[in-house]
Order: C-alpha cells, then sequence, then structure tokens
C-alpha cells in the first residue's frame, strides 16, 4: 500500500514544544484523512530540532467513487413538499429522481455519485491547511510572509508512493476553503530532498521511502526518534560516569529538554573547580541545570561530585575537548556569581530582609508580599491548632521569615531557589532547624511528583501560604478559566488536598477557608499602605466578590479538584459524586474514607444488589409521587400499617439500620454503616417479591410508599445513591 512521508525542515524548534508539535502534526494530518474517508494502516510522528516528520502506512492509491441516496417525499405528496425536495437536492425536475417502494408506498429518491480525487490533490490540501493553522504556542512571521511557523521554515520534503506532488504550499495566501486555486506568491516546493546535520553533514540528500530517509539521516548524522536519541545519550552518559566511579544523577525531565537539543548526541564530561564544592548543592545542580542543561553525577555516598556531562551536538578531531573546555569556562563564571551572592547574602540577617518585602508586589489588588506574609502569619496560628505537634510559635516564625530570601542576590540570580536557599540563610543566623525546614519546604508540594512536607511547621506554613493565594484569587474573582490558570491556582488546591490527606489532618475546610478570606479583608481594612489612602473602600465595594460567595466557589473549587486527583487514582468518579452530593463534608480524611467503604461496600454482592433495589423503589416513589402530586420521602411512617410480614418486616430493619448506621457514620465507623445497610438487602428482596406496592387500599399504599421513601432516605445518609452508575 502507498506510503506518505512528510518532512518540514526549519530552523531549531524550542525543545519543550517538540513532543507537542510531532503529536500535533500526525493529529492534523490524520483527521483531515479521515474527514475525506481515507483509511490507512499506521501513522508515526517524529522531531529533531531542525525537523518535523511524518511518515503514513496503507494509503489508498485512488480516493473511492462515492454513491449517496436521499430519500424524499411521497410520490402524489404536495406540490410544495416535491419543489423544496428538488431545490435542496439541486434537481430540476422529478425526471431526475428514482421511484422506489418502502412499506408499501412509492417515494422519490435521489442518486448522486461523486467522482474519487487523486490522492496527491487531497494530500496537498490537507498538508497545505495544516501547515498555515498549526496551533504552535508561540510562532513568527519572517521575510515579507504572512505564513506564522515557530521558526523560518526551510525545506519541505513530501512524497506520496514514491512520487513527489509538485503542486506548491504558498507562504503569503492565507487558506479560505478545499480546493481554492493557489496564487503564483512565494512558497514551499515539495521535494525529495532534505539536509542531514547542519555542521556534520550539511549536504543534501536524496530520499525515496520512509526506510530511505531514516537510514540516510542517521548516515548524515542525525537520530530522527527522540526515543532512540534519549536511549544514545543515557547509554553514553552511564558510560562516562562508570569510568569515573559516578552515578547519574536522576533527572528525567532534563534528559528530556537536552534530547530535544541535538540530532547527533555526544555526551563529554567536565570538572567543576574545586573552589565553588563548599556552595550549597542546590546551588550548583541550579546553575547546571537550568542555565548550562548539564546532567550532574554523584558519587556512591549519593554527595554530588565535583563532575558534570554536557550534550553536545558535535564531533570534534579533539574529541571534545575544545567543548569541555569552553563549557568549564561558562559554568565556572556562573558559579564565581553564585559564590559572590552566597558571601554578600549572609552578611544580613532574614529578620532585617522582612521590611523589605513590602516594596515587592504581590499582587495590585492583594497587596505587596509583605502582606502576604503578614496573612500567611495570622492564618498558620489558625492551623497550628490542627496540625498535631505543632509549636505555634515556630509555626509563626516561619511563616514570617518564609519569604524573606526572595529579596536576597542568589535568589534573584536563581528564582529556582527560593525557599531553599530561605533554610540556608535561616540556619545561618541560628534558627531553629524546623522553622528552616519549613521556609524550605513551604512552596511543596509543586506538582504531583514533588515530596509533600509531613513536618508539623511545614505542613502548617505550606498550607497557610497556599490558602491565602487561593482565597485572595478568589476574593478578587480571579478564578482559572477553561485553559488558563495564570497564577496557578489548580496546583495550590492540589497542594492543599495533599497536605490536608497525606498527613491525615482532621480541620474543617470551609472553616479555614473563612478564617484566610476574614484575615485578608481585615488586613486591607486596617493596614494604610502604598496604594492610596482609599484603597481599603476601593477593596471593599470594586475588588472583592463577598466572603461568602469567594468561599461557597473555593471550597467548589478543591472539590473539582480532589475528583480529578481521584479519578486519576481510577477511584470512581460516580462514587466521589455520590459522597460529595450528601453536601456538608469539608473533612477530606473523612470524605475519602467514606469513599473508599462506599467502593468496598458496592464489591460485595449484598452492595450490588441493595443498589438496585434502591433504584427500583427510588423509581416507584418518583412515579407515584408525579402522579398524586405527594410528597412521601420525609413523611412519616406508619408502622401500625405494616400489615404483612415481609413489610412488617422491612420497616422494624429500616428503623434498625438507620439508627446503626447513624451510630456508625458518628463514630465515623463507614464499615459498620455499610454493614448496618447490607443488613436491608434480604427484607428488601422479600419485600418486593411478596408484597404489592400499589394496593387498591390507599392508606397501605401511601405508607408503602412511605416506606419505599424511607429505604432511599437510609441508604443516602451515607451517599447519594442515585449518582451511583452501574
Amino acid at each position: 500500500m502507498p506510503e506518505l512521508l512528510l518532512e518540514l525542515l526549519s530552523e531549531e524548534i524550542p525543545a519543550r514544544m517538540q513532543a507537542r508539535a510531532a503529536e500535533d502534526l500526525k493529529r492534523l494530518i490524520c483527521q483531515g484523512l479521515r474527514d475525506e474517508e481515507l483509511e490507512f494502516d499506521r501513522a508515526e510522528a517524529f522531531a529533531t530540532p531542525r525537523r518535523l516528520a511524518l511518515v503514513i502506512d496503507g494509503l489508498p492509491a485512488q480516493q473511492s467513487d462515492k454513491k449517496k441516496e436521499r430519500k424524499g417525499p411521497r410520490v402524489g405528496a404536495p406540490e410544495k413538499a416535491t419543489n423544496g425536495f428538488l431545490k435542496s437536492a439541486g434537481l430540476n425536475s422529478l425526471d431526475q429522481c428514482e421511484v422506489r417502494e418502502v412499506g408499501g408506498h412509492e417515494f422519490y429518491f435521489v442518486v448522486t455519485e461523486k467522482k474519487g480525487r487523486p490522492i496527491e490533490d487531497i494530500l496537498h490540501e490537507i498538508v497545505y491547511r495544516t501547515i498555515w493553522n498549526f496551533p504552535w504556542p508561540k510562532s513568527m512571521r519572517w521575510g515579507d510572509m504572512d505564513l506564522r511557523w515557530v521558526r523560518p521554515i526551510q525545506n519541505l520534503l513530501m512524497i506520496f508512493d514514491g512520487r513527489v506532488p509538485h503542486t506548491p504550499i504558498p507562504m503569503l495566501s492565507v487558506p479560505k476553503s478545499k480546493g481554492e486555486k493557489i496564487d503564483d506568491s512565494p512558497s514551499l516546493n515539495a521535494s525529495n530532498k532534505t539536509f542531514g546535520h547542519r555542521f556534520l553533514a550539511p549536504s543534501e540528500i536524496t530520499v525515496k521511502d520512509f526506510v530511505d530517509y531514516k537510514k540516510k539521516l542517521k548516515a548524515a548524522k542525525v537520530i530522527l526518534d527522540p526515543a532512540e536519541r534519549r536511549a544514545v545519550i543515557v547509554k553514553q552518559a552511564k558510560r562516562k560516569a562508570a569510568r569515573a566511579k559516578l552515578t547519574l544523577r536522576d533527572d528525567p525531565a532534563l534528559l528530556d529538554e537536552v534530547t530535544g537539543l541535538v540530532e547527533w548526541p555526544v555526551v563529554l564530561m567536565g570538572r567543576i573547580d574545586p573552589e565553588f564544592m563548599d556552595l550549597p548543592p542546590e546551588v550548583l545542580t541550579t546553575a547546571m541545570r537550568t542555565h548550562q542543561k548539564y546532567l550532574a553525577l554523584v558519587d556512591e555516598s549519593g554527595a554530588l561530585a565535583n563532575r558534570f556531562l554536557v550534550v553536545a551536538n558535535m564531533e570534534t578531531a579533539d574529541q571534545g575537548k575544545g567543548i569541555v573546555a569552553g563549557n568549564e569556562r561558562v559554568l565556572r563564571a556562573r558559579l564565581a556569581d553564585a559564590r559572590f551572592f552566597w558571601d554578600q547574602d549572609r552578611k544580613q540577617t532574614l529578620e532585617s530582609r522582612i521590611d523589605d518585602l513590602d516594596g515587592v508586589v504581590f499582587h495590585a489588588k492583594l497587596g505587596s508580599v509583605g502582606e502576604k506574609v503578614r496573612r500567611i502569619e495570622k492564618l498558620s496560628a489558625e492551623i497550628s491548632a490542627y496540625v498535631p505537634n505543632t509549636e505555634a510559635g515556630a509555626a509563626r516564625e516561619a511563616a514570617r521569615l518564609a519569604k524573606a530570601d526572595l529579596t536576597t542576590g542568589m535568589v534573584g540570580e536563581f528564582p529556582e531557589l527560593q525557599g531553599v536557599m530561605g533554610r540556608y540563610y535561616a540556619l545561618a543566623d541560628g534558627e531553629n532547624s524546623d522553622v528552616a525546614q519549613a521556609i524550605a519546604e513551604h512552596y511543596s508540594p509543586l506538582g504531583p511528583n514533588d515530596a509533600c512536607p509531613s513536618a508539623p511547621v511545614s505542613v502548617v506554613v505550606a498550607l497557610a501560604d497556599k490558602l491565602d493565594t487561593l482565597a485572595g484569587f478568589f476574593g478578587i474573582d480571579e478564578k482559572p478559566t477553561g485553559s488558563k490558570d495564570p497564577y496557578g491556582l489548580r496546583r495550590a488546591a492540589l497542594g492543599v488536598i495533599r497536605l490536608i490527606v497525606e498527613n491525615e489532618l482532621r480541620l474543617r475546610l470551609g472553616d479555614l477557608i473563612h478564617d484566610a478570606l476574614a484575615i485578608i479583608v481585615r488586613q486591607k481594612l486596617t493596614e494604610d499602605h502604598s496604594l492610596g489612602a482609599n484603597r481599603s473602600l476601593e477593596f471593599t465595594v470594586d475588588d472583592w466578590v463577598g466572603n461568602e460567595l469567594a468561599a461557597k466557589n473555593l471550597l467548589n473549587f478543591i472539590a473539582d479538584r480532589l475528583k480529578a486527583a481521584l479519578r486519576e487514582k481510577n477511584v470512581r468518579h460516580d462514587l466521589i459524586s455520590a459522597v460529595f452530593a450528601i453536601g456538608g463534608e469539608d473533612d477530606l480524611v473523612r470524605l475519602l474514607a467514606r469513599v473508599d467503604a462506599l467502593a468496598k461496600f458496592l464489591d460485595t454482592d449484598d452492595g450490588a444488589n441493595l443498589l438496585v433495589a434502591y433504584r427500583r423503589a427510588a423509581n416507584i416513589v418518583r412515579i407515584e409521587e408525579k402522579r398524586d402530586k405527594l410528597r412521601y420521602h420525609g413523611a412519616e411512617l406508619a408502622i401500625d400499617q405494616l400489615v404483612e410480614e415481609a413489610e412488617r418486616t422491612l420497616g422494624l430493619r429500616v428503623f434498625d439500620s438507620e439508627a446503626a448506621a447513624e451510630t456508625a457514620l458518628e463514630a465515623e465507623d463507614f464499615t459498620a454503616a455499610m454493614a448496618a445497610l447490607a443488613k436491608l438487602r434480604r427484607p428488601v428482596d422479600d419485600f418486593f417479591d411478596r408484597v404489592t406496592v400499589n394496593t387498591e387500599n390507599p392508606e397501605l399504599r401511601a405508607n408503602r410508599l412511605r416506606l419505599l421513601a424511607r429505604i432511599g432516605a437510609t441508604l443516602d445518609q451515607v451517599a447519594d445513591f442515585s449518582k451511583i452508575e452501574g
């Protein structure tokens, strides 16, 4: 079957965009093929720093002819109906229609045939639209071109079934519709040629298919597959490290990034000047990783070694010695700056830097970082009561010093080290180790793979910082919208959830949210700050959405984040919704225990069968309430009117289970609550087998409906069973 090979060669594509761009290229081209009803066997996309490539196997050689039939009105239908049908079908008279019998009646049918188009024409249109509408996060124009691309495009390789479609891709005219005429503006002319490594093999390469393309690229010092390039880097890096009796420091994200920086990886080892090895290891690794993209090495004890690995994109006659020497010089200069900041910063205590935070803006409507610090200090005092073994004074001190390192030279040069450097400077100032640790950890967790603080003081300050951020932005109605979350509020909410759940903190989240909101409002009403004398009044009137509304919105937002986090752990979304639906549950530890117990209960026969019975009872009650225009939910059940043995047994068991479940829920013994519900299974089955609900006796009927409603109410103590699927 024919194969399509496509390559777009350009200037260097940022490493962070490459994987997504390869997937987008495959998605857009494949969707275009599906829209044209063209099937294929396999599609695979690749990215290097200079090229996006796509191969699609199993395409047809020719688009099939299409035949469509459309049924019209009956023969003898009113003239208005037949004329409307003819107009919509683009016909002039009924003579152009076929007459067929359907169900004993004759109908008009119109049959249209559409000849299949040449595949080359279709591919050209799809590639044309893809290039013009490619969703780069950032793009540019160059020269006098209207086309936008991440970097200037240099070459278009396109081969279908061994042939080159010679129709050009215009770079000035914007596509409007399929099949439009293409003007004579500057264009990309497809060819069967590409180019190898920019320096090692810059000559033109002629290819005939994907296998030939990949083979010749490798000969021209380009490894097309990112996974293969990454494996080569890891293999070379481990070999270099082993020769020096060292180990490669685990850093998957950096490996992915350097894979996107080279087409022909060559790993080289350099040395860190010994005079810098007494700097904090985080300073060394940040300078190497963030600024230079070097891979760090550790010794047998796990300590940072005085070596680094650089992944070059070149082979040199001197075996990379010049490259290593150049990178060592660059690193030496970077670390010399770090040494200067390290020495200068320690001449001033963190305590003395706190006032400087009033000059650092946190947000125009939420004041300075200094104001934020005073808020989280107060909120930390509130949270300390909920975190066992917390010394409230230490928590307040840690909150007060948490942001002070933002004014240091080191954090100004290496923003990634905020918090980390605060810990070093706090220890140098003689601060308590718990306080220093909390300063370092209060930004955590920063993501799903980041460690969650567990030390009491760290937990308090981290929780206070995130709750203040969330409360502030929800208070000024700056909530995330769609995919946009400029202030990282989703991440902050997930951090709050992890801090509470992983440390099993028993607290009412709603109360803490109200506390955080109240602290912000009180501060704005009392503090005189530089934004103007009337700023406090403006804040309350114009900026603030109201504590109750903000608290409600924020609690719902955190609940949604919790649902998303649990879904990623394969917890059934319907069980989460069922527990949330009962309302008033903002103790996350208790909520998750309830979800877990519900899941285990529904996995049993009693649970599954009781769910079926619940639905049956709920459906009956809903239908009869609608018919009778009465409300049976909440109505008092008359025990003396339960005349048949099965309904008497069920009525007594409902009362027993209801009381037992209520007691168990108060004790937070959710397993016992589920066990109490399980005892309803047999009586409910017997009731439906032996008792007629809609009896002719209206009093008995009403009481039986109240009994069924009571079953639902009993189960709904634990969760809203109507939300449960399956």
